[in-house]
């Protein structure tokens, strides 16, 4: 999810971790063991915040012969996470990366997005190479669960997972099912022997945030038959921190908030049109499309466009990549 374009500008920060903590919830003996839906709400809403964070992507197995595992490069950061929407069965959390270097002032740059559903009916699937659908899920699979779906910082889709809060242990978590996903940027742009992943994501609560855990094996596609590269595991950890500029984060998003949430709408609108998107292969080094969007929004933080104004040239942007 993070960019290694980013990497030089994070490379600046190095913030101190914060000693605020926050308790894990622990589960009383009379506590379901799931489909509690006001704690886990609660749970969503732990994740929302100023943090440092440790993002910390691993390959561990070389699964074919000749295969030379990636080295281990964590990149650190600071974050602010907001609740974009919070509505009876869905919270929307938007994560900004604000960005420090030595010299001038933070910058903040939309990052990637997680969206909650309470029972979904449906889940957005990552089918194929840019390509998702909207797939039906069934009373079993819906009951008591929350799908997670994940977008791209430019609010295009990334996957779709689906699974149930627990607290079993005394730790609050959540687990997807097994999903596909597109490759990260950090992957993409390297012109891998992999072109997807399949993975398990894993949020918990720990006493000083929260933990996104991955499970991924990278794999090839040969003649329509996936082929394992590669597993990968990810530890993305979120420390509370009280050295986040969050007053410069909450500007951006007071000025930028109305154009994002136009654009969650455009991409929304073509997803429901058809069930289904497929998106054009964006020319490299905009893997994700980003660029444009992103500029966008930029230009209205600088009071260059109104809202209205960058609405109108992203849905432009969207109708060019959505080959429907």
């Amino acid at each position: 999810m993070l960019s290694p374009l980013l990497a030089p500008a994070l490379a600046l920060a190095t913030p101190a971790l914060a000693s605020v903590a926050v308790p894990t919830a622990v589960a009383s003996p009379d506590a379901p063991l799931y489909g509690d839906e006001a704690r886990d709400r609660r749970s969503i809403l732990a994740m929302a915040g100023a943090f440092d964070v440790t993002f910390d992507l691993r390959e561990t197995v070389a699964l074919v012969p000749g295969y030379t595992l990636l080295p281990s490069k964590p990149v650190h950061a600071q974050e602010v996470v907001r609740v974009a929407e919070d509505t009876p069965r869905q919270i929307v959390l938007q994560h900004l990366l604000v960005l420090r270097g030595r010299d001038g002032p933070a910058r903040v740059i939309k990052h990637w997005r997680q969206d909650w559903r309470y029972e979904p009916a449906t889940v957005l699937r990552n089918t194929g190479p840019n390509r998702w659908a909207v797939r039906a899920l069934s009373a079993e699979a819906r009951r008591g669960a929350w799908s997670q779906t994940v977008w791209q910082v430019d609010d295009s889709p990334r996957y779709g997972g689906v699974g149930r809060w627990r607290y079993d242990g005394g730790v609050a978590r959540w687990t997807s099912d097994e999903t596909r996903r597109p490759l990260a940027r950090r992957d993409a742009e390297r012109d891998p022997p992999y072109d997807h992943y399949v993975g398990v994501n894993r949020h918990l609560l720990t006493p000083a945030g929260w933990v996104q855990e991955q499970d991924n094996t990278k794999l090839a596609t040969n003649d329509g038959t996936p082929v394992a590269i590669a597993h990968e595991t990810g530890v993305n950890a979120y420390v509370r921190s009280s050295t986040v500029p969050v007053a410069t984060a909450d500007a951006y998003w007071a000025k930028t908030a109305r154009y994002w949430a136009g654009v969650r709408a455009a991409w929304a609108a073509k997803i429901e049109a058809a069930g289904e998107l497929t998106l054009d292969a964006a020319p490299a080094p905009t893997v994700s499309g980003a660029k444009g969007l992103t500029e966008l929004a930029d230009e209205v933080a600088r009071g260059e466009r109104s809202s209205d104004q960058a609405l109108a040239s992203a849905r432009a942007v969207i109708a060019r990549r959505a080959a429907q």
